[in-house]
């Protein structure tokens, strides 16, 4: 029943932005942190974001800080994640994911389940 979808990845030059979306479902959606995480080709899936449930902590990969930004619409059961700046090398499939505890808050993949499909993230130069 605990379900994640993400939405909202495309093809953008460098320097643009886009926004993604992961609509959450299946679950009491405070009480667990939401993490977003890429895989690029060839390339290991790495953490990019994390929100957590109740109080609006985040963390972010030194990669994204001060280019990204995660929020949290509670009332839409909805995490975002804002991306500007853009980059070719934020070229990946982005997904989202539920963490596995209560306390999960740092966006390792080992930690987090329930994946999405994932949207594709294009960054053109």
């Amino acid at each position: 029943e605990v379900q994640l979808v993400e939405s909202g990845g495309g093809l953008v030059q460098a320097g643009g932005s886009l926004r993604l979306s992961c609509a959450a479902s299946g679950f009491t959606f405070d009480d667990y942190a939401i993490g977003w995480f890429r895989q690029a080709p060839g390339k290991e899936r790495e953490g990019v974001s994390c929100i957590s449930g109740g109080d609006g902590r985040t963390y972010y990969a030194d990669s994204v800080k001060g280019r990204f930004t995660i929020s949290s619409d509670n009332a839409k059961n909805t995490v975002y994640l804002q991306m500007n700046s853009l980059k070719p090398e934020d070229t990946a499939i982005y997904y989202c994911a539920r963490g596995l505890t209560r306390a999960t808050m740092i966006p390792l993949p080992k930690l987090f389940g329930s994946w999405g499909q994932g949207t594709q993230v294009t960054v053109s130069s």
